[in-house]
């Protein structure tokens, strides 16, 4: 059980600490019987494949973390959070995808590979922030990776073979229903009084958004082998994203009573890229990707103004920027076939791959919510004072 909170935000961290020394020492053991992999170095533009992870690095540490800067009270576990998810989720997701591939080495792109699963994580992260104590955040990232990376390897990998080169179907869907079958498992918070945002918060988070903008095609044609595929997917990226971004702005004031939205903007502008990730790499033509983009942006901000699924449960709204706009790119992909002849890729196995990863995450998003329930967390949400030494001008008595 988590201790509660003491005088001055101070807390008995001593469940967290010994969670995660076990994690990293299991994790320090479990490489040690890994090599290097330097096999393709002579073919390999190494430098560009680094600029690949320092982009979706960015993404991770800078991106996501302040696009999580929402909350009033809650900037330092928003962004704090996000580095110890990002540092320890890679580290245990490349051990983990590589003894599933049955593979004990390391190299760039499987430290790349190791980004991507992360970025399910903080996905499911965003349903969660504010709720969660850092020994519950240290078992999110343990149990979740495993389920993804069983996903992944086992079953849309291994079973299926789907086209998913920017992880719509993989990262997306996974992440967002994961987090969500968590939360509704944990339960909402006691208390949602700081469950809400301020001017600073939401400049901050806007700053995490542009951050995520830039980098995304980076995260979408990182791991795309084939140089031509490589560049259309990200032409088709940017061209999703800049759709998605117009059609957020032209619609907020038509849902919101003639007036701009900060929510939709710092989340709904980004859905292009969340719909173009499984079929960036395929001759959509520029129109195709431009479609893509407005509809998905259409989709993820009437999600944002009309919310199916209450903040007390979806924080960040993950089922408005990765969930909906998610399933909306996976059924993009199983049309296809239909709409573009002589690709490989194949409708059934495409919704078959949709459907399974829904089941998956859900399920074992709901089981990972109940063990988070039985470790326990602070009563106050939202508020860093609760487990960070906070600055005099915050702390509370």
């Amino acid at each position: 059980m988590e201790a509660p909170l003491l005088g001055k935000g101070k807390l008995q961290t001593g469940s967290f600490s010994i969670v995660c020394l076990a994690a990293q020492a299991l994790i320090t053991v479990g490489f040690l019987a890994f090599e290097y992999d330097l096999s393709g170095s002579a073919g390999v533009d190494g430098s560009s494949l680094y600029n690949f992870y320092v982009g979706v690095a960015l993404m991770m540490f800078v991106g996501f973390g302040y696009l999580m800067t929402f909350l009033q009270s809650y900037g330092l576990g928003a962004v704090g959070f996000t580095m110890f998810i990002t540092c320890l989720g890679v580290e245990w997701a490349v051990l983990v995808e590589q003894i599933f591939n049955k593979d004990f080495t390391v190299n760039l792109a499987s430290i790349l590979n190791g980004n991507f699963a992360v970025a399910a994580v903080l996905i499911s992260f965003g349903a969660l922030i504010g709720k969660v104590s850092p020994t519950q955040v240290t078992l999110v990232v343990l149990i979740e990776l495993v389920f993804y990376c069983a996903n992944k390897v086992f079953f849309l990998n291994g079973m299926l073979g789907i086209a998913d080169c920017g992880g719509t179907i993989i990262i997306h869907v996974f992440g967002a229903y994961f987090g969500l079958a968590c939360a509704m498992a944990l339960g909402a918070a006691k208390d949602e009084t700081l469950n809400k945002s301020s001017y600073t918060s939401d400049l901050f988070s806007l700053v995490g958004t542009v951050f995520l903008w830039l980098y995304w095609p980076s995260f979408v044609a990182g791991a795309v082998a084939d140089p031509t595929e490589q560049n259309t997917a990200l032409i088709n990226t940017v061209l999703a994203l800049l759709a998605s971004t117009v059609v957020t702005f032209l619609l907020t004031p038509i849902f919101s009573e003639g007036r701009l939205t900060t929510v939709p903007i710092q989340n709904a502008t980004l859905a292009g890229g969340v719909s173009i990730g499984a079929t960036a790499n395929l001759p959509l033509g520029p129109g195709g990707a431009v479609l893509v983009g407005m509809i998905a942006g259409g989709i993820s901000t009437y999600g944002f103004c009309y919310p199916l699924i209450e903040s007390a449960v979806d924080t960040c709204g993950i089922n408005n920027l990765h969930g909906m706009p998610g399933i909306f790119g996976g059924l993009v992909s199983a049309a296809v076939p239909v709409l573009i002849k002589g690709t490989s890729v194949s409708a059934p196995e495409q919704l078959i791959g949709l459907v399974g990863t829904l089941v998956v995450s859900s399920a074992s998003g709901f089981a990972t919510g109940k063990v988070l329930a039985a470790a326990g967390t602070a009563e106050e949400a939202y508020n860093d004072v609760t487990f960070w030494d906070c600055a005099d001008d915050v702390k509370q008595e």
